[in-house]
């Protein structure tokens, strides 16, 4: 794969991408869209028992498919029956079109709370930590209370946090305040900025991927030989992730694992990001079949960065420190940890 790279901006095109794909993967893709298009006669006619069926048809398909990528982990086909309803439900919340801004942040934390415990504590360990905490009650004498929790302080303790600006900040800062919960040192993860965005004007077959190296804020000296985590609420096509890893490995950068954490992701996009990249894992809490022509995920969400973030002007983007300062005083006080670590890496680079 060649990447198209300049002093500001590295390109990466949808037919490089398509590259990895192989004859088996193509053939699986084109099952879904099959499925998928035959399901279009029952949106329209609002046949609900059809509708189910054909859902129901294309999730075994999509388990299927999954049970040949051990490097693609989906929630639901990962975990017990109890735990596949609670994904369902924060979905279906998530989905809906109904679904307001608060809420929306809400049911996004709850989400990647779920992905970051499927990575890394629902195997069963015998290392524990220990929290002892102090509680309010002091009499007669200030009272104490110990809580157990998993030992993965050499899961997370390498990690650094990567950030495709700017849908994927807030999900990031939820998984970086993760770690530092469960560190047994408080780790706050190093954060890179990564400003990366997709021609929209294209199609899914000519699509574009353009890394904006002049408005991204990171030091290639804290990511060799790390552990790479990406949070974002969607993956649709995979390029975006491809572009930032694929330009750091020509910057010499080794990552010692790739961990990607997704809301929703499509087949495809899963499948590109784990034959593109090596040691990759995909996290996905829902996988969604198919792509439409604009490489939007369907049934899909809407766009996510802005029902997280709200929409900016074309006139009057933000920038990053104005997108925290509109998370307000809630998110900045629960993330302060994060936010310093962020702040620190932007004013490093100005």
């Amino acid at each position: 794969m060649e990447l198209n790279m300049s002093d500001e901006k590295v390109i990466l095109k949808a037919e490089d991408l398509d590259g990895y794909l192989t004859e088996e993967d193509q053939k699986d893709l084109q099952t879904l869209e099959d499925m998928y298009s035959k399901t279009y006669q029952y949106f329209a006619s609002e046949d609900k028992a059809q509708i189910i069926q054909s859902f129901d048809a294309m999730g075994h398909k999509m388990q299927e498919i999954c049970a040949k990528h051990p490097n693609i982990k989906v929630y639901s086909f990962e975990t017990d029956y109890g735990a596949q309803a609670e994904a369902s439900r924060v979905i279906s919340k998530l989905r809906d079109l109904k679904t307001e801004h608060a809420e929306f942040l809400y049911y996004t934390q709850r989400a990647f709370e779920m992905l970051f415990r499927l990575a890394y504590t629902d195997e069963h360990s015998d290392k524990k930590n220990h929290i002892v905490v102090k509680t309010p009650v002091v009499n007669p004498v200030q009272n104490y209370a110990v809580h157990k929790i998993p030992d993965i302080d050499d899961k997370i303790e390498n990690s650094v946090m990567c950030v495709m600006l700017r849908g994927a900040l807030l999900p990031s800062m939820i998984m970086s305040k993760e770690i530092e919960e469960y560190s047994s040192k408080g780790y706050v993860t190093p954060f890179a900025l990564f400003k990366i965005s997709r021609d929209d004007k294209r199609q899914e077959t000519d699509m574009q991927y353009i890394l904006n190296l002049k408005n991204s804020f990171f030091d290639l000296k804290e990511l060799d030989g790390k552990d790479l985590i990406f949070a974002d609420p969607m993956n649709a096509t995979g390029g975006s992730l491809v572009t930032v890893v694929k330009y750091l490995q020509e910057k010499g950068i080794k990552p010692k694992s790739i961990k990607f954490f997704n809301v929703i992701s499509a087949l495809k996009g899963s499948m590109r990001v784990t034959r593109a990249l090596d040691n990759c894992t995909c996290y996905t809490l829902w996988m969604d079949p198919v792509l439409n022509h604009k490489a939007y995920i369907m049934p899909g969400l809407g766009d996510a960065g802005d029902r997280l973030n709200g929409c900016d002007s074309h006139e009057t983007p933000r920038n990053i420190i104005q997108l925290i300062a509109d998370y307000g005083s809630n998110i900045a006080g629960l993330y302060r940890s994060q936010l310093r670590k962020i702040e620190q890496t932007v004013l490093g680079r100005i």
